[in-house]
């Protein structure tokens, strides 16, 4: 069985989604509460859904990742709600210090639907940025306003594409903190090497469905973005193919007719990976990112020991009857970081 396959037989059951997202795979109907993570952390659904999870027996980790040690990702910043006491509930995506007044997260994270398909960026004093903790606890770290929010002019929110904010912070952040280095073109290539090891971290909810207080981590690798694609569209054609004949069915088109135009339509289906992307997981499956990890860094370790920032959390799979994390899925998508230093650089000049 080749790679595609693998992948294949396993996402036959799941459906593409944000980190914070459901989506139905029929009728590709999305709640906008759980669309944008800032609406399902301020709904209240959230508290809920933790509140119902069962207990943890080997203590809350990323999925298939372990407690981070205190200090150990000082560029890892959490968004908060503004006005609530920090603590998890309070928390909606994470991001990454790539200046000390800049902080670098996803455009889903502060860009949401409004009603009626309408969708606008949040406003600055709807956010707080907590810097230089490891721990979302009142008291902990370096709790401070947003100046702006610069989402790029291109985000799509149906595909996610050009998945990449920069929040500016009211001050520069204090305390235990560091940036994290962003990657040109060139560096983009080599990180996105198969088999590179990277490193994921977040506040995100737990295979278990608990929302941690403590920044867990997960070690993945890349994976070939043609073979994450290749699944994904297989799983997507076994998923939309039963509907498919069931409406030529109704409408009593012969099968010949039938035929051609699911293969023309198949011919005419984007990959859900743009180049805008990167793909890392693991073959074995279990370890990645889950709601609330959106907007948080995927990082390579270098040789001199530093870091280099290759991703963005952006989305990941969602089963299509809990509407949480595929806790066996092999992979989640990261907004690829490389493409943006041009865009990235561009913001920072344009407001001091």
């Amino acid at each position: 069985m080749n790679l595609t396959h693998r992948f294949a037989a396993l996402l036959a059951a799941c459906v593409i989604a944000l980190p914070a997202a459901a989506q139905n795979a029929a009728e590709g109907a999305v709640d906008p509460n759980i669309m944008s993570p800032f609406a399902y952390a301020n709904s209240g659904e959230r508290a809920k859904h933790t509140e119902a999870a069962p207990a943890e027996e080997s203590g809350g980790r990323v999925i298939g990742g372990v407690d981070a040690e205190p200090g150990a990702w000082p560029w890892q910043v959490a968004l908060m709600i503004a006005g609530r006491p920090v603590n998890p509930d309070a928390h909606f995506c994470g991001g990454s210090l790539v200046l000390p007044n800049w902080v670098l997260t996803a455009a889903h994270c502060v860009h949401m639907e409004t009603g009626n398909g309408q969708f606008a960026d949040l406003p600055p004093q709807a956010i707080r940025v907590l810097a230089g903790s490891s721990r979302l606890a009142e008291g902990e770290g370096d709790l401070i306003d947003v100046a702006a929010i610069y989402r790029h002019e291109n985000y799509n929110p149906d595909g996610w594409n050009n998945d990449i904010a920069l929040i500016k912070l009211a001050r520069p952040a204090s305390g235990p903190v560091a940036t994290i280095t962003v990657p040109t073109p060139e560096a983009g290539d080599i990180l996105e090497t198969p088999g590179v090891q990277a490193t994921v971290t977040g506040w995100g909810f737990t295979e278990k469905g608990e929302h941690p207080e403590n920044l867990k981590q997960a070690t993945i690798e890349m994976l070939p973005r043609d073979a994450c694609n290749g699944a994904l569209m297989q799983a997507r054609a076994q998923a939309a193919g039963q509907a498919f004949a069931q409406v030529a069915k109704l409408f009593r088109v012969p099968p010949e007719a039938a035929q051609e135009s699911w293969q023309k339509l198949i011919e005419n289906a984007q990959p859900p990976l743009t180049e805008n992307m990167v793909c890392s997981g693991t073959y074995a499956g279990g370890q990645g990112a889950c709601s609330g990890d959106s907007g948080g860094p995927l990082v390579v370790g270098l040789q001199d020991g530093s870091f280099i920032q290759a991703g963005i959390v952006s989305w990941g799979l969602s089963d299509s009857a809990t509407k949480s994390c595929v806790v066996t899925s092999k992979f989640s998508a990261y907004t690829r970081l490389a493409n943006y230093l041009d865009w990235m650089n561009g913001v920072i000049r344009a407001n001091p």
